[in-house]
């Protein structure tokens, strides 16, 4: 071979250091990318997942309060047995309290 030839298929070591810079620059670029694009398709399917928790605990609750009815004959109201239990149990403690000896500790 001759020195012309082997300058033709061999390079310098200074192309071989900018061949590497580039490359290394260009696997940052798309390292950057492929973060923003995954962070962003991330946060819209938290987003996604968030609201639906959300909407599905306030069907929940509001079911529960008795102000949507029945899903499928599910009753999940338990307002109708919270006053039921005060009216029975929590009023007739209070009337086996004499209320002189209420009014004696105040």
């Amino acid at each position: 071979m001759t020195e012309e030839t082997i300058t033709r298929i061999c390079y310098t070591k200074e192309q071989v250091d900018n061949m590497i810079r580039a490359a290394v620059e260009e696997a940052r670029a798309i390292d950057e990318a492929s973060m923003a694009q995954h962070n962003r398709e991330a946060t819209i399917i938290s987003m996604i997942l968030g609201f639906t928790c959300l909407a599905l605990f306030v069907d929940g609750l509001l079911r529960i309060l008795g102000i949507i009815p029945p899903f499928m004959h599910l009753d999940v109201n338990i307002i109708d047995r919270v006053t039921e239990r005060v009216e029975t149990d929590v009023i007739d403690k209070i009337r086996q309290v004499p209320i002189q000896r209420l009014l004696r500790r105040g």
